[in-house]
């Protein structure tokens, strides 16, 4: 299970956030161009360089960076990615249990059992329940997406929406939606590919231990000949991309009841790993059982005190921080020759356009989409 992590990650967050932000009307043309460009021009080059450095440091992303500063002679302020990852899993998972308690409630009203309980309580409880469940691991992702999956088809068996495509203007907002959107629905600057790279890593050390051979130093375990990050990138991405189509060709379906309590059921199962996630970073300086607290506490006060539409806004700009801070440090702060060997590309030329990319296209796309954003915001 550890193995396909990421892969059910891949698939899963488009699922899970693109009703966040995916515009009123969903037949925009121009939006969804956008959404494929920042995919490729930003995404792309940013889960590179996460996998890179999952492969460098051979650790989870905040025990990772303290290495990679080191190993760098970096500021230690860019450890704060560490950080930022771990809150910003939380962030996200807060915003999906409060859909999750909007969703399910509206659905038991329709079935007339609606409990006599506040929303906020109600989402609470599915805090609690989804923090209990991050004990599983990674253990409990296949049941989410089967769940998810069984309440979509429930939903298509009422028939496919209608949807009108056509052009419309672009401007500096729907550019900042796009690029907000290809950052959460990749999970760019959560970590979570770092971290799922790490656990395979892990996996496999623990293996060759298990097996009473002399264990290998962690940077020459794998075969630099046989490494591609390619090999594991792309897959991602291209789950991500065909996934993220069928979201938006489903936004706006409409679930029965029934089907909006097996979605919604199944969105906890996958939020459990996020919380998995966050704790099992949080662990590495304060310990399983603390970590454990913290994480429970902080989304607790993000998922009851603060309003979904707030909460959307702090996702964003973390994300965009986030991914500006992994950005600048791979691009500028890591030694060339530690990046290269650790990508890895076949051929130099991919090397020297994903160094590009990520040293002066993707900072310059995340500083506009913030910028954007922040006007979007104020009005």
């Amino acid at each position: 299970m550890i193995r396909y992590a990421s892969y059910f990650i891949a698939a899963l967050l488009p699922l899970l956030l693109f009703r966040w932000f995916a515009p009123s009307a969903i037949g925009e043309i121009d939006f969804w161009l956008l959404w494929l460009l920042a995919m490729t021009v930003v995404s792309l080059p940013v889960v590179y360089a996460e996998i890179a450095l999952a492969y460098r440091s051979v650790d989870a992303p905040l025990a990772g960076m303290q290495k990679l500063t080191r190993e760098s002679d970096a500021s230690p302020v860019w450890r704060s990615f560490g950080w930022l990852a771990a809150f910003l899993s939380i962030v996200i998972a807060a915003l999906v249990i409060s859909g999750a308690s909007t969703g399910m409630l509206a659905a038991l009203t329709a079935l007339d059992s609606v409990p006599d309980i506040p929303s906020f309580a109600v989402a609470a409880g599915l805090m609690v329940i989804a923090v209990l469940l991050s004990l599983l691991g990674a253990s409990p992702l296949p049941i989410g997406l089967g769940l998810m999956v069984l309440g979509l088809v429930l939903g298509l068996a009422n028939g496919m929406p209608q949807i009108d495509f056509a052009m419309t203007s672009v401007s500096l907002s729907e550019w900042s939606r796009a690029v907000a959107l290809a950052l959460v629905s990749v999970g760019a600057g959560t970590g979570l590919y770092w971290f799922g790279q790490h656990l395979v890593t892990r996996q496999a050390l623990t293996a060759v231990e298990a097996g009473n051979i002399n264990a290998q130093k962690p940077s020459s375990y794998q075969n630099k000949s046989d490494y591609r990050a390619t090999a594991v990138v792309l897959p991602i991405w291209i789950l991500q991309v065909v996934v993220g189509i069928f979201a938006l060709v489903t936004s706006g379906l409409s679930l029965p009841p029934i089907g909006q309590l097996l979605y919604w059921s199944g969105v906890l199962f996958i939020v459990s790993y996020l919380l998995h996630y966050s704790a099992q970073q949080l662990a590495s300086k304060f310990g399983l059982l603390i970590s454990l607290v913290l994480t429970l506490a902080l989304g607790l006060v993000l998922v009851v005190a603060i309003p979904s539409t707030w909460l959307l806004s702090v996702l964003v700009i973390i994300s965009i921080i986030a991914v500006l801070f992994l950005a600048i440090f791979a691009g500028w702060k890591m030694k060339i020759s530690y990046l290269r060997k650790s990508l890895n590309f076949s051929n130099e030329i991919f090397y020297n356009v994903w160094r590009i990319a990520i040293r002066l296209i993707v900072p310059l796309a995340l500083f506009l989409a913030l910028i954007g954003w922040i006007i979007q915001w104020m009005s």
